[in-house]
């Protein structure tokens, strides 16, 4: 899969621990322990290979992910421990999202789609839940690549970035206030339109029929 957004992933993991295995041997050599060193050296050259190949596949996968809705979730649920992660808690018919993630930073609203439109949603959103969590520091990110904007592939380290304000038992309660609120699934209104012919209001609490 990686290889698919970089061919020369293969080359670069390979030259990485062949170089690492090859100084270290060198060294080996100068100081009379060929051995000892050849040992570490092989061991280092593979760990280089695992590092490298890991942040690769990581820049590989973003690639892949950016652009595609939805794909700010997917960054969010793995931010790391101790972030709980509501996907999709705002969404207007243009398909322009805020997501929101909760740890001891505060609550984090992350927006993607048309800048302009997500900062309506996200002031939208600040504004329903200031009544829930008035004591809750609460940060926004919009995704992208524009003036304020935050690139999908810096949106863990910009997260983990912010300074931890709450304590444990202060999450778990900004998060049940959260959850009681609701989101927008359970908050969805019923939709407009003429009712289905042949059906009537209820009356005095009755069923309609």
């Amino acid at each position: 899969m990686t290889r698919r957004a970089d061919s020369k992933v293969g080359l670069v993991v390979a030259g990485v621990g062949i170089v690492t295995f090859g100084v270290f041997l060198a060294v080996g050599f100068l100081i009379n322990h060929p051995i000892y060193l050849g040992i570490l050296g092989f061991i280092l050259a593979f760990l280089a290979m695992a590092i490298i190949f890991g942040r690769r596949a990581e820049r590989a996968a973003f690639g892949q992910m950016e652009g595609q809705p939805g794909a700010a979730a997917a960054v969010l649920e793995n931010v790391g421990r101790g972030w709980t992660t509501t996907p999709a808690v705002a969404m207007n018919r243009n398909q322009d999202v805020v997501h929101r993630a909760v740890g001891k930073a505060g609550i984090v609203l992350v927006g993607e789609g048309n800048p302009n439109r997500v900062k309506g949603l996200l002031a939208a959103e600040k504004k329903r839940m200031a009544r829930i969590v008035v004591d809750v520091p609460v940060h926004d990110i919009i995704v992208g690549d524009g003036e304020g904007q935050v690139p999908l592939k810096k949106v863990r380290t910009t997260m983990l970035k912010l300074p931890r304000v709450l304590a444990g038992p202060q999450v778990t309660a900004a998060n049940d206030r959260l959850r009681a609120m609701g989101d927008l699934m359970s908050n969805m209104p019923l939709p407009k339109g003429p009712m289905p012919k042949g059906m009537r209001m209820p009356r005095g609490g009755g069923k309609p029929r």
